[in-house]
């Protein structure tokens, strides 16, 4: 098991920026490419962005891209989201993902992606 801890989210005006962090427990970190999917309220959950276990390679939706910087620091095992420009229909739950794949492939897809966070909140009032 590995544990996901999403954390940063609230509350902000459109317009306005937040930064996720996700902290994961353990010594493998860099072994995993790590993912950030979101589900709002009476939908599926959707890919937001991904990056490879180096950091060397990132992937966006296109509803994300421009606005939205995926990143992370293997020395902190932490990977983070930073959101610019929000949008209300960016709202809903915000969770990280990790997938032990070797390869970068079908990154967009949930099913790569073996432990999950718990979540954390993103609300963007208009």
């Amino acid at each position: 098991q590995v544990p996901l801890v999403e954390s940063g989210g609230g509350l902000v005006q459109a317009g306005g920026s937040l930064t996720l962090s996700c902290a994961v427990s353990g010594r493998t970190f860099s072994l995993y490419h790590m993912g950030w999917f979101r589900q709002a309220p009476g939908k599926d959950r959707e890919f937001v962005t991904g990056i490879s276990r180096s950091g060397d390679l990132t992937v966006y939706a296109d509803s994300v891209k421009g606005r939205f910087t995926i990143s992370r620091d293997n020395a902190k095992n932490t990977v983070y989201l930073r959101m610019n420009s929000l949008k209300p229909e960016d709202t809903g739950t915000y969770y990280c993902a990790a997938s032990p794949s070797p390869t970068w492939v079908n990154v967009r897809d949930a099913g790569q992606y073996q432990y999950w966070g718990q979540g954390t909140q993103v609300t963007v009032s208009s």
